[in-house]
């Protein structure tokens, strides 16, 4: 199986590369937010033909189950940035892009692995909601204007969903994980999310590499 692995940041792509040295996957970077998510995928997509694609990351987490260093798995996922209106029919829902489904869902197999992870992994992994915006949410009111619309999510990111819907549109299998790497709601300053990076990043995304042994 061919598995291509994108990433937005350089020390996301460091870490994953270390993991990966010695494989076959392919791990690049995209940079940061929603248009660089779609480029990156669609650019591993035709030089790399992938089986899948996974999005891999850190994201803030949402819920009082979740904390620093769990890892939120893609159930399905929309934008909390994207509002279509009404002007033209009624059914557009927010976070979904007229024409296209009003959430996109992981893809079924890759879900199931995933969840059997929980059994092995000495982490908590969480199956949900990821919602995806050019926003780095480092405020308690920008959490809470998100959740306010998309109380079920587990974790606000800025690539995943453009991710998946590069995929969607592609028919190429996807999924998402995402580790926490702050909680905005107890947060301020994103203080929580410089400590993750200074402190307790490192085999962060061990959970990623088992996730690629067990397909």
């Amino acid at each position: 199986m061919k598995i291509g692995i994108i990433v937005a940041m350089d020390k996301e792509l460091r870490q994953l590369q270390q993991l990966f040295a010695d494989s076959e996957v392919r791990v690049e970077k995209c940079g940061i937010g929603k248009v660089n998510a779609a480029l990156g995928a669609q650019r591993m997509i035709n030089e790399f033909h992938p089986d899948c694609i996974i999005s891999s990351g850190c994201a803030g987490g949402n819920g009082d189950d979740i904390n620093i260093q769990d890892v939120v798995v893609s159930t399905e996922l929309c934008y909390h940035d994207v509002y279509c209106g009404t002007a033209i029919d009624n059914c557009t829902q927010y976070g979904q892009v007229q024409g296209l489904p009003a959430r996109f869902q992981a893809d079924s197999m890759l879900l199931q692995k995933a969840q059997q992870l929980s059994a092995t992994c000495n982490v908590l992994i969480h199956p949900g909601l990821i919602v995806t915006g050019d926003w780095f949410v480092d405020s308690k009111e920008k959490m809470r204007s998100i959740i306010d619309i998309f109380p079920e999510a587990k974790a606000v990111d800025m690539e995943s969903c453009a991710i998946a819907q590069t995929c969607y549109i592609n028919q190429v299998p996807f999924i998402s994980f995402r580790v926490v790497s702050d909680k905005p709601l107890d947060d301020t300053d994103a203080s929580q999310y410089h400590n993750f990076w200074d402190t307790v990043a490192e085999h962060s995304f061990q959970v990623t590499k088992s996730f690629v042994e067990n397909l």
